[in-house]
């Protein structure tokens, strides 16, 4: 898998295809936030790695394609079934992972509450 590199805020992976760009640091706000919590346990899991070799297509409804780009915070397709794949392989996973987050953020943090 590529590098994974801190930018203002915001996660990027390196040398990647598939049109990624700036990913949200896990923990984001949000529907978008928790789908990014879920790309970041399967990254931890190792279900991310290696080539990326298997293809997966299937015809969609375009109203649900765009309202699911939308709510998860995804432009591409391909980045738009790697998340719905996440989020379906690590859903039990959640509820512990973030708990296991718990006092990751500085108290110095401003949370604009």
């Amino acid at each position: 898998m590529a590098s994974v590199l801190k930018k203002r805020g915001a996660v990027r992976q390196a040398g990647t295809s598939g049109g990624r760009g700036e990913i949200p640091t896990p923990g984001a706000k949000g529907v978008a936030g928790r789908f990014r919590d879920a790309l970041a346990i399967a990254r931890q899991t190792g279900l991310l790695r290696g080539p990326r070799t298997k293809i997966v297509r299937g015809r969609m409804p375009n109203a649900l394609v765009q309202k699911a780009k939308v709510s998860s915070g995804v432009h591409s397709d391909t980045e738009l079934i790697e998340v719905a794949l996440a989020n379906l392989a690590v859903a039990d996973e959640y509820p512990s992972w973030l708990l296991s987050q718990r006092g990751t953020v500085s108290k110095d943090t401003d949370l604009e509450f």
